[in-house]
């Protein structure tokens, strides 16, 4: 269910649905369908099959291009052999590095071991430990909690309620176009409507190349000769707009495209902060437990905006199953120890009850 996404080809651009929908007309609860959770479990085995599949295909062509490198590697002649090292720094910009330049890198060094090393300067850098400590705390988030292959940025749009059928004739003719450009370098993850909850409230899920990515698909989309338009327009229809840029969770990757029907919970926790870690620790081990009676699409903590807060998006049948599907975990082996250990850690929680807009490609 949590398998890594399928690349696709030379291009990392996710695919959207490009089955017709009539976009002036928004989805709602009622359209959804109930006592179909046959259809739904059906639907749901052959995407996670599909994802195998395609998972075993990518790893019998890396391992065949693999075994082709590696038989077409010469041993190195005795001339290439005595620069080999003089290469290897030079292709990190080593390789020509001066004595002075040696020098000064060694004082460089020693300066730096020496910062923090009195009474002062402990004061104003801290000391040796707890700067160690930083280090570690920011390495922990990037490397340990994050895949860091990806930023995602999750947009929540107020929309006047007698703007609502504009509002979706409006950005359903935007959002997937520029998804559908290469040279915009980001994937819609997918888009929704609340039901419950903050109602006309749309949320919308983009996935970016890292913040470098992020960066360069804004230039490219507000480049778009269209876009001012599409800009204004938007503004006339919304109350308010929040955004914040997260990153996956490490143990949790984000789902690829796929149409799977029912309705989407988003659950947002807003933690104490100092408590993501810990968070992450259980919550790790508490998707053991459900991960095989309930449909995650994917988990995210958010590093800039709303901070202290997460984001994990499940998919159900409809609300009866969502009900029984909960219950059935309580059931699950380690569960309950997960709601125990991350409860003390909740400042508040949220719960949107969505349904997938026609273009979502998560739907």
């Amino acid at each position: 269910m949590f398998a890594r996404r399928v690349a696709t080809k030379a291009s990392s651009v996710r695919a959207f649905s490009t089955t017709s929908h009539n976009l002036s007309k928004a989805p709602a609860l009622a359209d959804v369908q109930i006592d179909t959770h046959h259809v739904f479990d059906q639907r749901q085995k052959d995407f996670r099959a599909d994802l195998a599949a395609r998972a075993k295909r990518d790893r019998e062509q890396h391992e065949s291009q693999s075994a082709a490198s590696i038989l077409a590697k010469q041993s190195p002649s005795p001339a290439s052999s005595s620069s080999s090292s003089t290469t290897e720094l030079g292709g990190l910009g080593l390789g020509s590095l001066s004595t002075s330049t040696g020098e000064r890198l060694e004082k460089d060094a020693a300066k730096q071991k020496r910062v923090g090393s009195g009474p002062i300067s402990k004061l104003i850098y801290g000391t040796e430990e707890g700067r160690k400590m930083d280090q570690d705390i920011e390495r922990s988030f990037s490397q340990v909690l994050a895949r860091g292959k990806y930023v995602h940025s999750v947009v929540f749009h107020e929309v006047k309620p007698d703007k609502v059928e504009e509002y979706v004739e409006l950005v359903g003719g935007w959002y997937p176009k520029m998804a559908g450009m290469p040279e915009n370098k980001v994937n819609l993850v997918g888009s929704w409507r609340t039901e419950v909850g903050d109602c006309d409230t749309f949320v919308h899920i983009w996935e970016y190349q890292r913040y470098a990515g992020y960066h360069a698909s804004l230039h490219a989309i507000q480049s778009h000769p269209e876009f001012a338009e599409f800009d204004r327009k938007l503004k006339t229809l919304i109350s308010s707009k929040k955004t914040s840029l997260m990153q996956e969770f490490s143990f949790w990757p984000t789902s690829p495209p796929r149409q799977l029907g029912g309705v989407f919970e988003l659950r947002t926790y807003t933690l104490h902060p100092g408590n993501l870690l810990e968070w992450e620790h259980h919550w790790r081990k508490g998707l053991e437990a459900r991960k095989e009676v309930m449909e995650g699409v994917g988990a995210w903590f958010v590093q800039i905006g709303a901070l202290n807060e997460v984001h994990h998006l499940w998919q159900f049948p409809d609300l009866q199953e969502r009900k029984g599907r909960r219950e059935q975990s309580w059931g699950q082996a380690g569960w309950a120890e997960t709601v125990h250990r991350t409860v003390p850690l909740i400042q508040k929680m949220n719960s949107r009850i969505m349904v997938p807009l026609p273009w979502s490609p998560i739907g």
